[in-house]
């Protein structure tokens, strides 16, 4: 049974010029039946200039926990600020927050935590998805507001069924500290009508590092997604779908912890291509979200409270719609037109220094919940692209979205005293986004290099609202100005029978770029930076059975304004793997060194951390196998950190004083030790 998928992503990024991965994307025969992948340990190369495309549901090392921002680290130019053995923060290129848009099936959505317990990838499944797509920096202008950084697209596909039938996609995971995930995605219906329908669960216990020490990190996470799809045709979609999902995770780097990350989601979105010659595609999404969130200081602690009970519950409504057509006005000539809108409701209710668990919740619930901040944007869009007889290409975008923030807060930061000036104030800003990137070919169309000039203007977030000002103890609402971005982007793809490379280096310079300072009181301000860096992928087949990969990443930031290092920028890595397949067994290693980063401004960061110093390098290696004992069943199993190192990210937050956990709060949370893993996947169909 075959099915026709729909693909969400504008024609302007269709150059496949094709770099393969370590391991290979799934495949599909003939007939359709599907190929389980074998274990990836590095991500998939740019299969457009700046775009990486991967699959969620295969296999990976080091194994991930079960959110995006784990997933997310396994493609190079990514970092990863752990907190916990869960929801950690994503940076990409050393840019992190709202530099990096997270779209779930096109919906943008925010977590509630002001201390960012919660970031976007903490409510992401990342098995309960078709694909992920990383477009990189500020070379997009269909994705988003301000993501200057880059965007990341989880998606899930409706795919029209020739003829009546079903698939069943599930996997088991097991492993080290308690690991254990459940996962399953159901697949049915009739060329006209189809039923889609998925469930995760995933638990992890305490981690302990090399040295055994046991970090504070358990988690359970669960989700579930459902959707109804009319497909009358195979060129016409129209889905309904529906998102619940919730979880508690233990934290090591503060003094609560995640009670309750509840998500509720309802989307609508059409679909309709090939409506005439000149017109290829038209869509339409509308969306809701709402985030419930509860972190507290004795759910997930069993040990004295000094200070008292205490329990906060911040809540966000995130509303949206985007709409946009593709036209084909001549053969070489594509262009995509659109607008998108979103409103973004923040809302808190909290009470601390209670005498019981019962007397905390007690006194929350009978809390209204107040509305501090919310945000408004509606923006509209342009992309082009033209296609040259000699294979080249020219693509070029601009967007314009206009933005207003309303403070409703009666004090900034807890400092009821004086009140918070800006308390009633909105604050409104036109901003303007755009690129052009010229993409050629060169040997024969087995290669092609690009540069790209972008530039991208960010209203401020509200994790950058929330702070004091730089000048004074007063609110940095009206005073922090919106971050203006211009990079330039060059790279080349090749590939022929034996090998691939891929090289993207990057330099840009950004005027009023956000710092934060993180000494007390905490307080933001603007400055002008520099920003640099380069990834490198190479693979070569040493024979029809093996194959070799190596990735380097590298980035340098530099606070122009200080003329010191810019904060919260990842060190020097690269990722060195070998793979055996012969399509029923494999085996495969990794070896991960970092450099150590003596490059750091201490006290001084982002809305996700600040440096607290000099990082040593480190380097860590992995191993794995898989065996494939018929069509549609995968056995793989690997041990991560073979050697039991003790080591820690340099983007780590610092660990905080746990009775009865280490480390202490001066030094920065160690990663896992040696982990054990097996993962069992069936496909049915």
């Amino acid at each position: 049974m075959s099915t026709i998928p729909f693909s969400r992503r504008p024609l302007t990024l269709a150059l496949l010029v094709a770099m393969p991965a370590f391991a290979a994307e799934q495949e599909h025969d003939s007939q359709g039946d599907s190929l389980l992948d074998s274990v990836v340990v590095t991500a998939p190369a740019m299969v457009d200039p700046l775009t990486v495309v991967t699959d969620p549901k295969a296999p990976r090392q080091p194994i991930p926990a079960n959110d995006g921002a784990d997933f997310l680290k396994s493609i190079p130019g990514f970092s990863v600020t752990r907190k916990g053995g869960t929801d950690g923060d994503p940076l990409l290129r050393g840019m992190s927050g709202s530099r990096l848009g997270i779209f779930l099936d096109g919906q943008e959505i925010y977590g509630g935590c002001g201390g960012r317990m919660d970031p976007p990838t903490a409510y992401v499944y990342p098995a309960s998805y078709d694909r992920v797509t990383v477009v990189k920096g500020p070379q997009n202008v269909i994705y988003g507001a301000g993501t200057s950084a880059g965007a990341v697209l989880f998606e899930r596909d409706p795919r029209r069924f020739d003829t009546a039938g079903w698939t069943l996609d599930g996997s088991l995971i097991g492993g080290s500290f308690g690991r254990n995930d459940q996962i399953v995605d159901f697949r049915g219906g009739t060329p006209d009508v189809q039923v889609r329908a998925g469930a995760t669960r995933a638990h992890s216990d305490d981690y302990e590092d090399g040295d055994g020490t046991r970090i504070h990190s358990r988690y359970t996470r669960w989700s579930a997604n459902a959707a109804l799809a009319w497909t009358p045709d195979e060129n016409t979609v129209l889905e309904l779908s529906t998102v619940r999902s919730d979880g508690e995770a233990a934290y090591a780097d503060r003094g609560m912890d995640g009670a309750k990350f509840a998500r509720e989601n309802f989307g609508l979105k059409f679909e309709r291509r090939n409506l005439s010659p000149v017109v290829e595609k038209v869509w339409a999404q509308a969306y809701y979200n709402h985030i419930d969130h509860v972190m507290d200081n004795y759910s997930l602690r069993d040990q004295p409270k000094p200070n008292g009970y205490s329990v906060s519950n911040p809540d966000r409504f995130t509303s949206g719609i985007h709409a946009g057509v593709t036209l084909a006005p001549s053969e070489p000539l594509r262009l995509t037109v659109g607008a998108d809108a979103k409103r973004d409701i923040h809302r808190v209710r909290a009470t601390s220094g209670r005498a019981s668990e019962d007397e905390a919740e007690g006194v929350l619930h009978g809390l209204q919940r107040r509305e501090d901040m919310r945000f408004k944007q509606f923006g509209v869009f342009g992309e082009a692209s033209y296609r040259y007889q000699d294979g080249g290409r020219t693509v070029a975008g601009l967007r314009i979205d206009d933005h207003s923030a309303k403070d409703e807060r009666p004090c900034v930061s807890g400092v009821c005293v004086p009140s918070n000036p800006t308390q009633g104030k909105t604050d409104r800003a036109t901003l303007t986004s755009g690129f052009a990137r010229y993409e050629g070919m060169f040997d024969e169309g087995a290669g092609v290099w690009y540069a790209g000039l972008g530039h991208v203007e960010r209203f401020p977030d509200y994790w950058e609202r929330i702070r004091f000002g730089e000048d004074s103890l007063s609110s940095a609402f009206l005073t922090v100005d919106p971050e203006k971005t211009t990079q330039l982007d060059v790279g080349l793809n090749w590939s022929n029978a034996d090998w691939s490379t891929a090289v993207s280096v990057f330099y840009g310079k950004v005027q009023d770029y956000i710092l934060m300072k993180w000494t007390a009181p905490t307080q933001v301000r603007n400055i002008d930076a520099t920003v640099m860096g380069a990834e490198i992928d190479v693979a070569r087949r040493l024979t029809r059975n093996w194959k070799t990969t190596a990735t380097l990443a590298w980035v340098r930031g530099e606070n122009d304004t200080d003329d010191t290092a810019l904060a919260q920028q990842p060190p020097l890595e690269a990722r060195f793997s070998l793979e055996y397949d012969d399509g029923v067994f494999s085996f495969g290693n990794l070896l991960r060194i970092v450099a150590d980063q003596d490059r750091y401004d201490v006290g001084y960061g982002n809305i996700v951390g600040q440096d607290i110093g000099r990082t040593p390098g480190f380097a860590v290696f992995s191993i794995n196998a898989g065996w494939r004992p018929k069509k549609g069943v995968l056995i793989s199993g690997g041990v991560d950190n073979l050697f039991d190192r003790t080591y820690a990210e340099h983007l780590s937050k610092s660990g905080a004083s746990i009775p009865g956990y280490m480390p202490p709060s001066n030094t920065q949370i160690n990663e896992p030790g040696r982990m054990f893993w097996v993962q069992a996947r069936i496909t049915l169909d």
